[in-house]
């Protein structure tokens, strides 16, 4: 019998029904906040694969535009591959939840969030990764939550949990914050050049929020919560261990602390088949798969323990660095000839070659997704070949890693690009990782910077990124900037900052212990801010602003704004006109109902003739103005020129010459192009012109005309 529960969450009603589907998961539930509903599941198999040596947690999370009353576009009407929204945020429901598995516990964990409807008002994220930890809480599935999410933003000065849509885009701080009891689990998310002290207070904000989710999730779980499956790590084989720790601990010191990355590499595999080569003395075949595998966990196991010991013990990394230090950097600038903006970002081992390409409004990414169709005119993508690290692998389509990384250095530069109207162009910004040594992603937010400034784009501020880790043991607490990929690895922590020399543009931080205390969080983004303003003095030493010239190979946009009621004179009958300046030119034209014209081209004399044409069609002539025209027709009062772009005048008979005219082409025939004076506009709009008042010898009469419409109603064109 299915149950449901309420639970209020910042000033809004969570539902939460159980046992009424998918009922044959572990655990599942159907989260509701307003109008949006998600389905979430958790599945795990009875005994874990032969050989598994690791946890083998996946999250799936699916967007379904049914939810939302939508049907795809495109040619396929089915939801395909997820995403980058969805693949991001089936990161956003692992990345709290998996440490908080047990050690040793290597069974098959899916869990999979389903949007099921959508409201546009409340967002299906936060409900997906409440729901997540709710479905493992009612399950038999080892864990040790629960934990809850909420989106913080800042409106007027004012924290806002989950806020709408709406309100995000008037606010200056957006994150997704987790947490559990006692502790943050997790952070992602974008500033607008906010103090980290803000950011901190945010974080903060959010963890007290989500208290009531939690609170909530423990009594769902003593009341409703299946009994949890009895796990017991493997018992260590304590004799292995030691053989492995003879053999390798007295020789860390001379490895672990090697400056080259492959050199110590090759080192430690060289050491680690020392290893097995002694631990698989006197073995049988059929044991030598099972021993040989957990020497190689011993080995690593110790590695790790040896560089933390190191860490603390010493006061210094195994790099010989301080805590604070950051790795040695060189900029390139203005590498690639023929690409709109280029830089080469090298930190250490790490190395992000970061490319500008600029473009016009057509270049724009459109999405098609459940909250509806859209369009993007910064686009970052980030690249991660196997090369990077040494290693040999296949080149595919990017991956979770990847989409996650390039949304981070995404977010950090979007913040400080100019707006459309000063700026109309579209810009994709590709970080290509060339050498990986840790926190690749920040050295694409350094090189994006680099990169965009070298391409001419008057960004408000450059932006650097740095990641921090931590060894924690105990009370023994160490904060290290600018981490190695080894540090990453044996640490506790991963925390990216990005920002200005002002303040916060995005930030993420993973975790892989419980959580981490204020104490820690509010020295991180401090040592962060040290490490972000001494790598942004390195930059600027580099490039000091933004490039006053684009590229001579970018594409030239100028932007006219034109009266709204002009705009059909621009586009023409079934888009006659517009067509024709385009084929007479070449430019490219886009035109948008508030009247605003975006003209490119790669060719200044074709871009300048576009514009000309364009301003002459929606500009109306004045009285005294000359225009070089041409005759469009011939008539027996007189000759039709056009002087503007579809706007014509007559010259009247009297109006052609100085001397006395019989017939018109005796001066002027169909196709002549001749200088005219406006004369007179009345108010039908009806131009007349004269050719005489521009001849020389010309005198103008000494008597006032009166006003007179230039058409004859009836007759012959005559004064008086």
């Amino acid at each position: 019998m299915s149950t449901q529960l309420n639970c209020e969450f910042a000033g809004k009603k969570l539902t939460f029904e159980i046992n009424k589907v998918a009922k044959q998961a572990n655990g599942s539930v159907l989260v509701r906040g307003g109008d949006t509903v998600v389905l979430v599941t958790a599945v795990m198999s009875s005994q874990p694969k032969e050989g598994q040596s690791f946890f083998p947690l996946t999250v799936d999370y699916q967007e379904k535009f049914y939810a939302a009353g939508r049907i795809p576009g495109g040619f396929f009407k089915r939801e395909a591959k997820p995403s980058s929204k969805a693949t991001l945020t089936a990161r956003l429901i692992d990345r709290p939840l998996r440490p908080l598995f047990p050690e040793g516990f290597f069974n098959d964990v899916h869990i999979v969030a389903t949007t099921l409807s959508v409201d546009n008002e409340n967002e299906p994220d936060v409900l997906a990764l409440i729901g997540a930890s709710v479905a493992l809480e009612l399950s038999d599935i080892p864990f040790s939550g629960p934990v809850a999410a909420a989106r913080v933003g800042r409106v007027d000065g004012k924290f806002i949990c989950n806020p709408s849509p709406e309100l995000q885009k008037q606010s200056d701080i957006e994150l997704l914050v987790s947490g559990s009891k006692n502790a943050i689990t997790m952070v992602e998310g974008g500033a607008k050049i906010v103090p980290e002290e803000d950011v901190l207070e945010a974080i903060l904000f959010a963890h007290r929020e989500m208290q009531t989710v939690i609170q909530f999730q423990e009594e769902l779980r003593k009341k409703y919560g299946k009994p949890k499956l009895k796990f017991s790590p493997p018992a260590e084989n304590a004799a292995l261990k030691e053989i492995v720790k003879k053999v390798c601990w007295s020789q860390f010191s001379n490895i672990v602390h090697l400056p080259n990355k492959k050199e110590r590499s090759d080192k430690l595999s060289q050491l680690k088949d020392e290893v097995l080569e002694k631990a698989l003395e006197g073995v049988s075949e059929t044991e030598k798969a099972l021993r040989s595998k957990e020497a190689k966990n011993f080995f690593d196991l110790l590695k790790e323990k040896y560089a933390r010991e190191y860490t603390l013990k010493e006061k210094k990394r195994i790099d010989q660095r301080s805590y604070t230090d950051i790795r040695n950097i060189t900029i390139e600038v203005g590498l690639l000839p023929r690409t709109h903006g280029s830089a080469l970002f090298t930190r250490g081992e790490t190395q992000a070659l970061a490319i500008v390409t600029l473009g016009t409004v057509d270049d724009r990414q459109r999405i098609d997704s459940i909250e509806g169709e859209s369009s993007q005119s910064f686009m970052l993508h980030y690249n991660f070949p196997p090369f990077s690290t040494g290693e040999v692998g296949f080149l595919r389509g990017p991956g979770r890693r990847e989409i996650g990384h390039g949304a981070l250095a995404e977010r950090a530069l979007a913040g400080v690009l100019p707006a459309a109207e000063k700026f109309p162009y579209t810009i994709r910004l590709v970080s290509e990782i060339l050498e990986s040594n840790g926190s690749s992603s920040m050295a694409s937010v350094c090189g994006g910077t680099l990169s965009l400034m070298d391409a001419g784009v008057p960004i408000e501020a450059p932006v650097a990124g740095i990641a921090m880790g931590l060894i924690k043991e105990g009370k023994d607490v160490a904060v290290l900037s600018d981490i190695l990929g080894d540090e990453d690895g044996f640490g506790d922590m991963d925390f990216k900052v990005a920002g200005t020399e002002k303040g916060v543009t995005a930030l993420q931080m993973d975790i892989k212990i419980d959580g981490v205390s204020e104490e820690i969080l509010k020295q991180a983004l401090a040592q962060a801010q040290k490490g972000r303003l001494y790598i942004l003095q390195k930059m600027k030493d580099a490039l000091a602003e933004s490039r006053k010239e684009l590229s001579p190979h970018a594409p030239r946009i100028h932007t006219l704004i034109v009266p709204k009621d002009k705009i059909r004179d621009v586009i023409g009958s079934g888009g006659k006109v517009i067509r024709g300046i385009i084929e007479q030119t070449g430019a490219k034209i886009d035109i948008n109902d508030e009247g605003e014209v975006n003209i490119s081209s790669n060719n200044e004399e074709a871009l300048q003739k576009a514009i000309q044409i364009v301003s002459d069609i929606v500009r109306d002539p004045q009285i005294g103005e000359v225009f070089k025209g041409k005759v469009m027709r011939v008539v027996d009062f007189g000759a039709f020129v056009e002087i503007l772009p579809n706007k014509e005048g007559l010259v009247h008979i009297s109006e052609l010459d100085l001397k006395r005219v019989n017939v018109v082409t005796d001066v002027v025939n169909e196709g002549d192009e001749i200088e005219v004076k406006v004369l007179d506009i009345d108010r039908q709009g009806k131009i007349r012109l004269s050719r005489k008042a521009l001849l020389p010898g010309y005198e103008p009469s000494t008597y006032q005309e009166r006003p007179r419409s230039p058409y004859p109603s009836k007759g012959p064109y005559r004064k008086g």
